[in-house]
């Protein structure tokens, strides 16, 4: 169980992770064509949406703890089939935002949109599967 001083901090963090994915998409859409201020800016607010998610994950987990999945048999394999690529690249990916950042902010363009070519994919993925399993964890099979 949840206290209720934290309940909403999974819906806030999904939010979070879903604002992301949404910035990466539209930040994708205006740098292929030419918007590279727009993009920018687009970009940097999936980081800040991104480290006010970690933020808020770490400051949740720190006072929660772990969260177990209560579902079984098929969904237990599905999500752990989500969970397990999603974390190994939740670490992967936020030396390679930073790296991708600087290089794109310091106007290092080529080198830049060579890591961003893995950076992008590998982040929208992580932004998504997280909204994912939210929903596996809190509203399929929800804790009482």
């Amino acid at each position: 169980m949840i206290a209720p001083q934290y309940a909403f901090f999974p819906a806030l963090i999904a939010s979070l992770n879903g604002t992301s994915a949404v910035l990466l998409l539209i930040g994708r859409s205006l740098i292929m064509r030419g918007k590279i201020a727009a993009h920018r800016a687009c970009m940097i607010a999936a980081v800040v949406a991104s480290a006010l998610f970690l933020a808020c994950y770490v400051y949740f987990h720190v006072h929660v703890g772990d969260i177990h999945f209560l579902g079984g048999g098929v969904w237990r394999t599905i999500y752990l089939l989500v969970l397990i690529p999603h974390v190994t690249l939740a670490i992967v990916i936020v030396p390679l935002v930073i790296i991708t950042l600087s290089r794109g902010l310091r106007g290092r363009y080529d080198r830049h949109r060579a890591i961003a070519r893995w950076t992008w994919p590998l982040w929208m993925y992580v932004s998504v599967t997280g909204v994912l399993v939210y929903f596996m964890l809190y509203q399929w099979f929800p804790h009482s």
